[in-house]
């Protein structure tokens, strides 16, 4: 059984919006140190998109900042990424991430130096094209 489920790709124009959701399986714990969305262009790196702490600070990577926002409900034990003005270079699979001892802050080159969170999803795809 996965861990955590995606959901919510899918394909939009230029501009447009997705929001995507992972849900962490039931009978498992919400409760992880850090958790992020990445992606992955075909023929590229995975690479990180934003992570959250479990006091709710963030960080984006840079590219990204002021059009997309990660958020979490605790109650449904869902973590969202809100995705907003979507550009073609923002098409790819996204994968949730959580790690229970990782700092959120040290989630992204934790994982582009090669390590692996405790647990991924299986992705979701997003796809942006006119």
């Amino acid at each position: 059984e996965e861990r955590l489920v995606e959901s919510g790709g899918g394909s939009v124009q230029p501009g447009g919006s997705l929001t995507l959701s992972c849900v962490v399986a039931s009978g498992y714990s919400f409760n992880f140190k850090s958790m992020g969305w990445f992606r992955q262009a075909p023929g590229k790196e995975r690479e990180g998109v934003t992570t959250i702490d479990n006091d709710g600070r963030t960080d984006y990577l840079e590219a990204v900042k002021g059009r997309f926002t990660i958020f979490e409900d605790n109650a449904k034990k869902t973590l969202y990424l809100e995705m907003n003005s979507l550009k073609p270079e923002d098409s790819g699979l996204y994968y949730c991430a959580a790690d229970a001892d990782v700092p959120a802050q040290a989630l992204i080159p934790w994982v582009e130096s090669g390590r692996q969170p405790d647990y991924w999803g299986q992705g979701t795809q997003v796809t942006v094209s006119s």
